[in-house]
């Protein structure tokens, strides 16, 4: 919607002013269709054609003001709620089924799982999203009383997601996370069985005022329950993957045999 409002109103004050589509696109160096699909939202109006035609049109800096606004979103609107509740967490609870958890990911392999979204986005919201999640793995090393526990379905670590050289990068950051004392990294084999293990990822949180939440996603659903029935129902499925799942020192064996066999 901020595309297109602001499309539409470089377009009002290019018709005001009397510019054609043509003048501006060659002032600003853009080709003609361009210009028009950002004039129609299609595409992110950039900050040069901002400039240029707030020059050309007179607008005394009125459209150069959109600037802030075109900012592309780091988080989806559904995910921003839970990232501030994870941000406050003192225990951080995750299994995962198909994916490495977004806190041990590398950029090159959340690059790769990011790009791959439908509908796509566009480069800028790509490199945004993937700053934003190497950035809150920041809180593995800054919240050292924190704990943090990660179970992953064997399935995720043989995806190859990025190509094998990205693999071989990711399992070997794994490795590495898992020997900060505030983290435990554990791997369900594919040949255990776990109540609920096949039930899509799930994710447990504690803040510090000790209320518990947990997060479920799916195709299109994302969400965030505080209510104590449902939050307990995913504690005991965490529970009980946990249990079949392999000990920490088990899953680094694991891990390297993974790696060793890339």
């Amino acid at each position: 919607m901020a595309w297109r409002y602001c499309g539409n109103q470089l377009k009002l004050w290019r018709t005001q002013a009397g510019v054609s589509r043509e003048e501006l696109a060659k002032e600003a160096g853009y080709e003609y269709e361009t210009v028009k699909s950002m004039e129609q939202g299609r595409r992110r109006p950039t900050v040069r054609l901002l400039e240029v035609a707030d020059e050309m049109c007179g607008a005394r800096g009125k459209l150069v003001a959109a600037t802030d606004y075109l900012q592309p979103e780091r988080q989806p609107g559904h995910i921003r709620e839970y990232m501030e509740v994870e941000a406050e967490a003192i225990a951080f609870y995750s299994y995962q089924t198909l994916y490495i958890p977004g806190l041990l990911q590398t950029a090159e392999y959340a690059k790769a799982v990011l790009s791959s979204h439908w509908p796509p986005i566009d480069d800028d919201t790509l490199e945004e999203r993937v700053t934003a999640r190497l950035r809150r793995q920041e809180m593995l090393t800054h919240k050292p009383t924190a704990l943090f526990s990660f179970v992953v379905y064997e399935a995720a670590l043989g995806t190859n997601t990025g190509g094998s050289e990205a693999m071989k990068a990711q399992l070997s950051r794994m490795l590495e996370v898992g020997k900060l004392r505030n983290v435990s990294i554990q791997v369900l084999p594919a040949d255990r069985y776990a109540p609920s293990h096949l039930n899509g990822p799930l994710v447990l949180l504690e803040t510090k005022q000790h209320t518990h939440y947990g997060y479920v996603e799916g195709q299109n659903t994302h969400v965030l329950y505080s209510d104590a029935e449902t939050v307990s129902v995913l504690s005991k499925r965490y529970g009980m993957i946990r249990m079949q799942a392999l000990s920490a020192e088990e899953s680094e064996q694991f891990i390297r045999k993974a790696l060793e066999e890339l």
